[in-house]
């Protein structure tokens, strides 16, 4: 797994979780990376902090430069964003207690019972587990119908 953090053409910054720095420059190209804020796919990684083990074993992270703060949620349109963004987020955390909820986990056989539902083998059902991007893409152009579960930022912590 690589955490990177990432701004988008507005300049929201926030931070997330690949499998490898390949599956992120996959997922950019077809627009799957777009920013919590304002949902802006135009997104590029910026400055990190490399993590250094130094002689006692311990991690340490060397200063990166530091970005313009944010302004202020002050305005009346900053507030909007906030309050849109907060609705969003809630939504999207009821749909996935919903899927969690209503379907069976099947974890990393996903992609397998995916197929064996899709060309009948066995009784359709709703499921979610893990699938790796090119696990998914071999779904979708078998024509299994597949679709993410959205990951929050509460999730990751």
């Amino acid at each position: 797994m690589i955490h990177y953090h990432l701004r988008c053409e507005r300049g929201h910054a926030f931070e997330s979780w690949f499998q490898s720095s390949s599956a992120y420059e996959d997922q950019e190209k077809r627009k799957l990376v777009n920013c919590p804020v304002c949902g802006s796919t135009e997104v590029e990684r910026a400055i990190m902090a490399p993590q250094i083990v130094s002689g006692s074993g311990r991690e340490t992270a060397v200063p990166a430069p530091t970005a313009p703060a944010e302004p202020s949620p002050s305005t009346p349109s900053t507030q909007l964003m906030m309050a849109q963004e907060h609705e969003l987020r809630a939504k999207l955390k009821e749909l996935r207690d919903h899927i969690v909820k209503n379907a069976d986990n099947v974890g990393d056989r996903f992609p397998t019972e995916a197929r064996k539902m899709h060309y009948g083998d066995i009784e359709h059902r709703p499921i979610y587990g893990e699938a790796s991007p090119e696990e998914a893409r071999n779904l979708i152009d078998e024509g299994v119908e597949v679709t993410p579960l959205p990951v929050l930022p509460d999730d990751r912590n």
